[in-house]
């Protein structure tokens, strides 16, 4: 018997070149060929995917510790911030002032609803991005010191009545952020959140 012959069990030899099975490549079950021409990945460790780098404090990302010390906004653009904010309560204010002096209910009433929709638009506006008016105008933005991210008007609200602990020493707290480690006033320590330069 020959190995050209039909009775032959083991069937025709083929050329290995030519990539058919033959006595020296046996064709494996269960596992399939890859087609020619495409790169087949070599053995050993599995190829890891890739991590998406972290971003930036414009993407607020999770983290603990920040990994790295956060650029805390000082004292200056705090102040700053500060600043512009009460600047932006003054002009309601005064209307209300206006209105009492002239005995104008009408103004009164203007001014004064003017008060409490700025104050929640700014605790909306803070809680849900970090900046009131003032600071993304001067570009800070308050945190969640455990997290790195905004804080919710809820907190911003709780936060907002703390900072009766900053006036009450005289405006010691206020101060504090000048030498401070992390830049915090009574207010940010009490609630855990920090205010960090975002621009």
């Amino acid at each position: 018997m020959s190995f050209g012959s039909p009775n032959n069990p083991y069937g025709q030899p083929q050329d290995p070149q030519q990539g058919q099975p033959g006595y020296g490549y046996p064709q494996q079950p269960g596992y399939p060929q890859a087609p020619q021409g495409v790169p087949q990945q070599g053995y050993g460790y599995p190829q890891q995917p890739g991590y998406p780098q972290q971003g930036g404090y414009g993407g607020y990302p999770p983290q603990q510790g920040y990994g790295a010390t956060p650029p805390y906004a000082n004292w200056g653009w705090r102040f700053l911030s500060r600043l512009i904010d009460s600047l932006l309560y003054g002009i309601p204010y005064i209307l209300v002032i206006v209105g009492a002096g002239n005995k104008t209910p009408a103004l009164t009433i203007i001014g004064f609803l003017g008060l409490i929709g700025l104050f929640v638009y700014q605790i909306i506006l803070e809680g849900r991005t970090g900046q009131s008016l003032g600071k993304k105008a001067v570009g800070t933005r308050t945190l969640k010191e455990d997290t790195g991210q905004p804080i919710g008007a809820g907190m911003a609200f709780v936060r907002q009545l703390a900072h009766i602990l900053d006036g009450l020493p005289c405006y010691l707290g206020y101060l504090w952020p000048a030498w401070d480690s992390k830049r915090q006033t009574f207010a940010d320590k009490v609630c855990g959140t920090i205010v960090i330069r975002s621009s």
